[in-house]
Formats: C-alpha cells, structure tokens, sequence
C-alpha cells in the first residue's frame, strides 16, 4: 500500500516593524521607554478598573515609542503546507 502526501511550499509576503540590535536607534527606544515608565502617574491606582487603563495607557504609549524609533520592511516567510 502507497499513501500519497501533497506537500505545498507557498512564500508569504509580511511586514513588520524591527529596530536593528545595536543601532542608534535601539539606544533611543530603550531610553524614551525608561522616560515613558518614569513618568507614568501611578497614583491614581485605586482598583482593578484604574489598573487596567494605566496598563493599557502604558501599552499605547510603548506602541507610539516602537512605531518611532522603529523600520518597516518586508519580509518572505517560507510556510510548508502538509
């Protein structure tokens, strides 16, 4: 008996935003990140509810700093479908 397997290769086009290790620019994401954790205001964390958007301001804000400081390329992903 002989069992037949399809294996289909398929390139998929994908974009990202990275920051090159070591670059001027890692440096200053990392430093404005700092910035960003020194200044968020904590004093008003009374509850679950005020945890969860200093939490979410605090992501907002680390996306703003990642989208600045980072590039935009292209990349191909080489996917195996069994």
């Amino acid at each position: 008996m002989t069992v037949n397997i399809a294996i289909i290769k398929e390139f998929i086009l994908d974009k990202q935003y990275i920051i090159i290790k070591n670059n001027e620019e890692e440096i200053k994401f990392i430093t404005d990140l700092i910035e960003a954790i020194k200044n968020m205001n904590t004093k008003q964390i009374k509850n679950k509810e005020s945890l969860e958007f200093r939490v979410q301001e605090f992501a907002n804000k680390t996306e703003s700093i990642w989208c600045n400081h980072s590039k935009y390329i292209n990349t191909t992903k080489d996917f195996k479908v069994w």
